[in-house]
């Protein structure tokens, strides 16, 4: 499977890789920002934005598998990747594997607590079922500050101080995308991550995280960085699970300060 990609600016490659959500629009935020400095190649996953699903198991491997095949395909060896949430546990795992060059994971995925992970479903599930009722509605609710803060308090540190061409891709993305539910169980039923011994990653590991993160909380960075023994671990202040909506220029700093 080819997945579909943009593809902005020039210079050294850099490919993202998005969580649960828009696909590749999830970074949109920040995507104009790198490609002034990177050429940046943002991916939709299988199920996700312009992709078609999987045809056999979804799963955090496969999903990684997906990605791999691309930087294959696409002559990428070695190219710096980024990811947030779901996206962020992927390119941990290219790292893992020894696929890529330099990692920078924003909020990954796979480091729960079997308490946590518990919460984590039993939150997100109803989440995702709110928005797509709520899915013909959601220009006018995300138009609205106070809309904002109902709908996104799980996801943001700061709703209300975004805007709705912030964040309404993701979150019809979480209505839409055929993959959610498949992806939300990978997840959810999975195994969790597993970590790299020192040394054994192709380049450096940066994980950034939200000090205000209520899908991934804080405490499951120690867990990270514990697994991940080379990795540089970055917090951001007043940030929730997406450092892209709440603190987008940290966010660009961190990127690219972080990769080559």
């Amino acid at each position: 499977m080819t997945l579909n990609h943009v593809r902005r600016g020039s210079g050294s490659p850099l490919l993202l890789v998005h969580g649960l959500g828009a696909g590749w629009r999830s970074w949109s935020p920040i995507l104009d920002e790198l490609a002034e400095r990177r050429e940046v190649i943002a991916v939709d996953l299988p199920g996700f934005g312009e992709t078609p699903p999987l045809t056999g198991d979804v799963s955090i491997a496969t999903l990684t598998d997906s990605v791999a095949d691309f930087i294959l395909e696409q002559g990428l060896d070695g190219v710096s990747t980024v990811g947030q949430s779901m996206g962020g546990r992927i390119v941990l795992e290219l790292a893992r594997r020894g696929v890529g060059g330099d990692t920078v994971a924003l909020d990954p995925g796979g480091f729960w607590s079997d308490r946590e992970l518990i919460v984590f479903g039993a939150t997100l599930r109803p989440s995702i079922a709110l928005v797509r009722a709520l899915r013909g509605m959601l220009p006018a609710l995300l138009g609205s500050s106070v809309g904002r803060t109902l709908l996104l308090a799980q996801f943001s540190a700061r709703p209300w101080a975004l805007s709705r061409e912030t964040v309404l891709p993701d979150v019809r993305g979480l209505a839409d995308s055929p993959a959610t539910g498949a992806a939300l169980d990978a997840l959810t039923q999975g195994p969790k991550q597993q970590g790299a011994p020192a040394g054994t990653v192709p380049g450096r590991v940066t994980i950034g995280w939200g000090r205000r993160d209520l899908v991934t909380v804080p405490r499951q960075a120690a867990r990270a960085t514990e697994l991940f023994p080379d990795a540089v671990l970055h917090w951001f202040e007043r940030c929730g699970h997406y450092p892209q909506w709440d603190a987008p220029h940290e966010a660009t700093r961190l990127i690219l300060d972080s990769t080559d």
